[in-house]
């Protein structure tokens, strides 16, 4: 991999920063304590301390977001750094989707999702990067350095969203962007011990091209450090843009008094979970309980064919951008550098073309599933993954497609779901294993109810903190 691995990487320093989350760096700014410029140059800073050791940024833009700094508008996080992955457009940035099948250039103008995330006044320092078009579970590639684990160097962290998920887990910036497809948002949040929610279709803002797909699977959000960080941004991105048709999510601030009744599933449809995962999950389930929750362990709300109707639904996106590469990206994009799990689910798509109307119609009747199932409990209880983190090298895309799937449906078991359904689900770093590294916990609810979610994270978290990489 290019370089000897390392425990506990991370850049908290006593600087401008420190240890606060987004919302903490607000109430710096506000009391005169630190500037929007010392927090701007003390996250460039960092950003390139850990560069060389965890590869998270795509391409910086440090020079235009000094001058933003020094010039910050409004918005509730006006002055506070962040990162943007690099699957959304950001005005003046190439946007290159974790791919070498094409050259990017810079676009003109911001993506739907840029125009309301950077307007809440975050600063971007650049672009993270994740797998090639965000298929990988691991941000592995066929020829360029991995990005790495800040809590061991050795092992994967996650994808797609694994650039920003590194750069926030190793102290970089307190939030950034991730979206989530299958798992995005949530898995990297799971493998670097940060909270990560899916927000419910439609609740935020996405870019054009996930609009345009036959099922809405994608959702963009943050990964954070703090609850109070996700439940902010989410309530300024409301602020600015509200879906009319979802309740509100409003200014969660701490836990709810509702006592809810809250579905326990360790174990997925397709397999089992590992012991260490597993006992994370039981163990959060009896906290949940010692708190006045009523928690039952059940089966997974998933519709029977699932698991294969979803695999067909991400082949069928991978050979569309195969054979529409060259009108979405230019006249550079080449399919045959796309990476071998790129084009062995392209092939998959062709091979099974004839099932794809019967698939989609599926999984857009998928959440009927779920519909019933939250009709009587409020919150489903289950890993984010089946198995603690892989080493680099589990997802390396060199290896054949038979072994790349058959790992990503081994480790990829319980974050689909989701976004099939457009449910919203959330990831907490609830334990860790026996390597050290964060286990996360997913807590998933029925449709637009983000706020239930959040209140339940809030009491989690007030009751068993975070670990902090830094305190490791």
């Amino acid at each position: 991999m290019g370089q000897q691995p390392r425990r506990h990487v991370h850049a908290f320093a006593d600087d401008a920063l420190g240890d606060h989350d987004a919302v903490g760096l607000v109430g710096e700014l506000r009391a005169g304590r630190v500037s929007s410029t010392e927090l701007v140059e003390a996250a460039i800073a960092r950003t390139e301390r850990l560069q060389p050791e965890l590869a998270a940024l795509a391409c910086d833009d440090f020079e235009r977001a000094r001058a933003r700094a020094a010039d910050v508008g409004g918005g509730f996080f006006a002055g506070v750094p962040t990162v943007v992955k690099d699957n959304s457009d950001v005005a003046g940035l190439p946007t290159q989707h974790g791919s070498r099948s094409f050259t990017a250039v810079p676009v003109d103008r911001h993506g739907d999702w840029a125009e309301a995330f950077l307007g809440t006044g975050l600063v971007p320092l650049g672009k993270t990067r994740l797998s090639e078009f965000g298929f990988s579970a691991s941000a592995e590639f066929p020829d360029e350095e991995p990005v790495h684990n800040p809590w061991d160097t050795s092992y994967s962290s996650g994808a797609s969203s694994a650039g920003s998920a590194v750069l926030v887990a190793g102290g970089a910036v307190p939030l950034a962007h991730a979206n989530d497809g299958g798992g995005s948002i949530r898995i990297p949040a799971a493998c670097n011990g940060l909270v990560g929610l899916k927000p419910t279709r439609g609740r935020t803002p996405t870019d054009r091209m996930n609009l345009r797909m036959p099922v809405r699977i994608v959702a963009d959000g943050v990964v954070t450090r703090s609850v109070r960080d996700t439940a902010a941004l989410l309530r300024e991105i409301e602020r600015s843009r509200r879906d009319l048709s979802l309740p509100p999510v409003g200014d969660v601030r701490g836990p709810g008094r509702r006592r809810l009744r809250i579905a326990l599933a360790p174990d997925s449809v397709v397999g089992t979970t590992d012991d260490e995962t597993r006992e994370t999950v039981l163990r959060t389930g009896k906290l949940l309980e010692s708190m006045g929750h009523h928690v039952e362990e059940v089966a997974p709300p998933v519709p029977e064919h699932f698991t294969d109707d979803f695999l067909d639904y991400w082949s069928l996106l991978a050979a569309a951008l195969s054979a529409g590469g060259r009108r979405q990206f230019g006249p550079s994009f080449d399919s045959a550098r796309t990476d071998n799990l790129t084009r062995g689910l392209a092939r998959r798509a062709r091979r099974r073309a004839w099932r794809l109307p019967l698939t989609i119609a599926r999984l857009r009747l998928s959440g009927r599933t779920t519909r019933r199932f939250f009709e009587g409990h409020d919150v489903l209880l289950s890993p984010v993954l089946a198995r603690t983190t892989p080493r680099l090298g589990w997802l390396d895309p060199n290896q054949p497609y038979e072994v790349l799937v058959d790992h990503l449906l081994d480790w990829v078991t319980f974050t689909p779901l989701q976004n099939a359904t457009g449910d919203p689900a959330i990831s907490l770093p609830m334990g860790a294993g026996s390597d050290g590294l964060p286990v996360g916990v997913q807590l998933a609810s029925s449709h637009g109810h983000e706020a239930r979610l959040l209140e339940l994270a809030y009491e989690l978290e007030e009751a068993q903190p975070f670990r902090r990489i830094q305190d490791a």
